[in-house]
């Protein structure tokens, strides 16, 4: 019996960690600096450059907005995946006291 407890607490521990450290590793990837990455079709690359060149910031603005619309669905996936980890983690712990 108490084996058993000590094999289902290794394995809880080792899916943990494994679970931290790839939250970790998607965060370091959302976390990248993006300022210099370009984001635009082809047109819409071409006409914020013209504008860029005739001294407007509507280049800037544009690649803000795309990046800002990029980042929310990385957003709702990390959300979910915590709450789904978090129920996993509540629903683990009720049968580990049903069975204890």
């Amino acid at each position: 019996m108490l084996l058993n407890v000590g094999t289902l607490l290794l394995e809880s521990m080792k899916k943990k960690y494994s679970f931290i450290v790839f939250m970790v590793i998607c965060l370091a990837f959302i976390m990248l600096p993006t300022a210099d990455i370009i984001a635009q079709c082809p047109m819409c690359r071409m006409s914020a450059e013209s504008n860029l060149e005739n001294g407007g910031s509507a280049a800037k603005g544009l690649n803000n907005g795309i990046l800002y619309i990029f980042m929310f669905p990385y957003i709702l996936v990390s959300i979910l995946g915590f709450l789904w980890w978090k129920n996993t983690k509540k629903n683990r712990e009720q049968n580990q006291e049903e069975l204890g």
